[in-house]
Formats: structure tokens, C-alpha cells, sequence
């Protein structure tokens, strides 16, 4: 005969975990998250548009022809990505590159591909490698042309990647995500030129954004509250 198996005692009915209800956060905590989100996000705006006069100012104390290898490389990579074909892949390398540089730093591992350009800081590294032992104007130049390639690619791809996100209906990771991204790239890039180019000043730069954006809010601030 069969030895039956004693049953044990306060044996309850088996509950199966795959259908136990999962805590979601409410409807109305990721509306009010999102609308924190927006406010940051358009407090945002006057610092990127007052990183962007202080980053072309700067970028008019540079010798001429070095300023047309800049803008000759965003415009060659807008034309390629308008009217030849977009070149997607390339960004995602770079993308995938630093999730596994940063993916020992899980705060950092999805935010890192977005704030770091990837292909501007090579360019970087290479030119101050290359700098040791060529001495040939033709470095410099060839230097700029593929900042502005790079830069175009990383901002263009940014921003596509981040608009694209499901479930941002009041646009508010759109507004505050892409401008921060914005002002976080063209810090880095001001950064570079002013260790490259004698002409441009990171001190002057950062300065002449602070102070147009503070100017900014507070002729806001005067508006609204009538100061």
C-alpha cells in the first residue's frame, strides 16, 4: 500500500504569484510628476537659449576659417540626415557604448548616453593624441568639421529618442529631458574649444550665459509679481 504523505498543518490554498496585483503608481501622482516635470522644463529654456548666444559669441572670437569647419560639419550631417538617409545606426553604437561603460553606475547607465556625446569627446581624445606628433594646420581643421558632425548627430538623435518615449502626453520629458541634454552638450563642447582654440574663452562663456539667463528670470519674476 501507499504511504500517504501526512498533510500539514495551516496548509492553505497555493497561491500563484504570477497573478498577485503589482503596485502601480497612481494616475494622479504621474500627472503631478509630469507637470513638476513641465515647469522645470520651461524654467529650462532661458538657460539653453542663453547657452546658445554665449556658445556663438565665443564661437566668433575664433579664427574664420576654423568657424567654417565648425558649421561645415553640422551642415553636412543635416544634409545627409534630410536628404540621403539617416544614419540611425551610428548613434545607437555610441549609445550602446556607454550603457556598458556606465552600466556599473545603475543611476547613471540611462541617463549618460543621452547627457555624453560620444563621438565629440573621441574626437576630443584623438586630436590631443594626434596634436603630440602632427603639427599641420589640417589637423585643427579636420578636428572642427567632425565637432560639428558630431554635436549635430548627438543633438538630432537626442531629441528623437527622447520624443519618442510613450506616455509623455503634456510633452513635459520632451521639454525638460532635450534641454537639459541641450545645455549639458554645449557646456561639454564649450569646454573642448577652450582647451583647443585660443580664442575661446570657457570663463567668458560661462559667464555671459549666467548672467543673460539671470536677466531673464528676472524680468519674468518682475512681470508676474509686479516687483
Amino acid at each position: 500500500m501507499e504511504k500517504k504523505e501526512p498533510l500539514k498543518k495551516n496548509a492553505g490554498p497555493r497561491i500563484n504569484q504570477d497573478t498577485l496585483p503589482v503596485n502601480k503608481p497612481s494616475f494622479l501622482s504621474n500627472r503631478v510628476f509630469d507637470i513638476i516635470k513641465l515647469i522645470l522644463g520651461i524654467c529650462l529654456l532661458p538657460l539653453a537659449y542663453s547657452t546658445t548666444v554665449s556658445f556663438l559669441d565665443q564661437v566668433s572670437y575664433v579664427d574664420l576659417p576654423l568657424q567654417n569647419y565648425l558649421w561645415a560639419g553640422v551642415a553636412s550631417f543635416l544634409l545627409v540626415y534630410l536628404f540621403i538617409f539617416e544614419p540611425g545606426w551610428v548613434y545607437d553604437k555610441g549609445h550602446k557604448l556607454l550603457e556598458v561603460l556606465f552600466s556599473f553606475l545603475s543611476p547613471l547607465v540611462k541617463v549618460a548616453p543621452y547627457l555624453l556625446p560620444i563621438y565629440a569627446v573621441t574626437v576630443f581624445v584623438i586630436y590631443l593624441l594626434l596634436a603630440v606628433f602632427i603639427k599641420e594646420n589640417w589637423l585643427i581643421n579636420y578636428t572642427m568639421f567632425l565637432f560639428g558632425a558630431s554635436l549635430a548627430l548627438h543633438l538630432v538623435f537626442s531629441s528623437k529618442a527622447i520624443r519618442s518615449k510613450k506616455g509623455d502626453i503634456l510633452k513635459s520629458n520632451y521639454i525638460f529631458g532635450f534641454s537639459f541634454v541641450y545645455i549639458v552638450n554645449l557646456w561639454l563642447i564649450a569646454l573642448f574649444l577652450s582647451i583647443l582654440l585660443p580664442g575661446f574663452s570657457f570663463f567668458n562663456f560661462c559667464e555671459k550665459a549666467y548672467f543673460q539667463a539671470s536677466g531673464i528670470f528676472k524680468a519674468v519674476f518682475s512681470q508676474l509679481f509686479k516687483v
